[in-house]
């Protein structure tokens, strides 16, 4: 993993934290679906849900952050970029769950959705951002190959979408009171935000070099022998 690292501008290492987080996100559900009697185990497997999910979102936004530099701030990024500083950012990504935890049990229960809705909610303005940012950034970016500018693209936009289609619902659910008791609306975002690990298999499919290039080939094959069999039944 560590060639890895050294070869490849996207920082496989937090893909691969990512990657994990979805697993544990996974083994979680495992255990709703068996519906365990022992009430201690219900409320453990529920909190560490919500750790693997906290723990997700945070390496999108260094997934994203990763993309972000290597186009708008690409020597800067170079230089800086070492396999101690991705580790270090790893450590606090894995640690600031648990912190937020530690906050939400000494402030009580009744207000346990505060910090949860506050973490949920920042990463979308820096998703924007980051989005924004690179696409203002990608003429200045001459040292950067043309297939990974779409690559780096494409991987910010969907982190965007999977945010904002998955998770917003829930955010929204976490803030606003009016929706608290609206069942269908609960239902809703509890199950959009179930299909955040499969989603981001997807984000790691298309942060492998060549797999946007190869999807747009294909989308242009598609394109063409639709086109031929329109010319030919006319």
């Amino acid at each position: 993993m560590t060639e890895k690292v050294r070869n490849d501008h996207v920082a496989p290492i937090f893909i691969i934290n990512l990657l994990i987080s979805d697993l544990i996100q996974l083994c979680c559900m495992i255990v709703e679906v068996v519906r365990p009697e022992d009430f201690m185990i219900r409320s453990l497997n529920v909190n560490i849900y919500i750790f693997g999910l906290m723990a997700s979102v945070g390496f999108m936004v260094c997934v994203a952050l990763e993309r972000y530099l290597v186009i708008a701030w690409p020597l800067w990024y170079h230089f800086r970029r070492t396999i101690k500083a991705s580790v270090v950012v790893c450590v606090v990504v894995w640690t600031l769950p648990l912190l937020i935890f530690l906050f939400a049990f000494l402030v009580r229960f009744h207000f346990m959705l505060i910090p949860f809705a506050v973490f949920f909610l920042l990463p979308l303005p820096l998703f924007i951002f980051f989005l924004g940012g690179t696409v203002k950034a990608l003429s200045a970016a001459i040292s950067v190959p043309a297939d990974e500018k779409r690559r780096i693209v494409a991987v910010l936009i969907l982190v965007l979408l999977i945010y904002t289609l998955l998770f917003l619902p829930t955010i929204i659910w976490f803030m606003l009171k009016s929706v608290k008791n609206n069942i269908t609306f609960r239902h809703v975002s509890y199950t959009f935000i179930r299909f955040s690990p499969l989603a981001d298999v997807f984000l790691y499919v298309f942060s492998r070099k060549g797999a946007v290039d190869k999807l747009l080939a294909s989308l242009c094959r598609c394109r063409m022998d639709s086109d031929d069999r329109n010319r030919s039944t006319t």
